[in-house]
């Protein structure tokens, strides 16, 4: 089904507009998915599309073409809007003429299917949208579980985060703004090690941790790390620097302790 809207005072224009403010995300439970790419695996994931907008001049490419063709063929409201108006709705500096109005899949930690040894990410006040994105990307590639975000994180479901997936939002069980006494206790009720980075006085180097087993990877915020309750429960590991950097960007560190445990878990 499609339409046309002509005016950026339409209200599906509005609430796509809104949508780049988390109070209206966790208000209405949706979320933008733009540029075609995204919208493809929008409309290969099965989750539910509210409507989406395009341009005259994107319908006109082949890819985008046949994206909106399928997007007909799945029953999706379709409205063509003008340049001008869709710049209204786009959260991007230069709009690639195509978005999607998606309904929010997140789900509790009693919702997660967890196999015998679970492989969890944990973001414990994560801020960087794309780093949040970047690491919810990481943990699809890896082979992970899910991916939970601590109240005091990221919105998982921000325009910036999602498009920092790459798509990989589609693909991985998602827990957001989750309480931390709940995941304390999840975590203990089901046999769930934490392992946290950390430079405390007996942390292990990573490659001698053994990560083969239930654990959870919890990595903190950017500039202060992971929270004190949260390191009291943790065993503390740690990534050998042997040049002169004195850090690494969380997303980076995580990269380098997933891929230890697959190493781990699978070779």
């Amino acid at each position: 089904m499609e339409s046309r809207i002509e005016s950026a005072g339409n209200g599906k224009v509005k609430l796509a507009a809104s949508l780049r403010q988390r109070k209206h995300r966790e208000k209405t439970g949706f979320f933008l998915a733009e540029g075609v790419r995204l919208c493809e695996m929008a409309a290969a994931s099965g989750w539910k599309i509210s409507f989406g907008l395009y341009t005259p001049s994107v319908a006109g490419e082949k890819r985008a073409g046949a994206l909106i063709g399928r997007l007909k063929e799945l029953g999706c409201l379709l409205y063509e809007v003008p340049e001008n108006v869709f710049a209204r709705a786009s959260s991007t500096e230069s709009p690639q003429g195509i978005l999607l109005v998606v309904e929010q899949k997140g789900i509790s930690l009693g919702e997660l299917r967890l196999p015998e040894k679970p492989f969890l990410m944990v973001m414990d006040g994560i801020q960087d949208p794309g780093n949040a994105g970047t690491m919810i990307r990481l943990a699809d590639a890896a082979g992970m579980d899910g991916v939970i975000l601590l109240k005091g994180s990221v919105d998982a479901f921000s325009d910036k985060t999602v498009r920092a997936t790459m798509g990989s939002v589609f693909h991985i069980p998602i827990c957001s703004n989750t309480d931390r006494k709940e995941f304390m206790e999840f975590v203990r009720e089901k046999g769930i090690r934490l392992y946290a980075t950390t430079l405390d006085e007996g942390a292990k180097v990573c490659y001698e941790a053994d990560l083969s087993g239930s654990i959870a990877l919890v990595f903190g915020n950017e500039a202060n790390g992971v929270s004190s309750d949260i390191l009291r429960m943790a065993e503390g590991m740690y990534i050998p620097m042997f040049g002169k950097a004195e850090s690494l960007n969380v997303a980076t560190a995580a990269s380098a302790l997933a891929y230890e445990a697959v190493r781990q878990r699978r070779y």
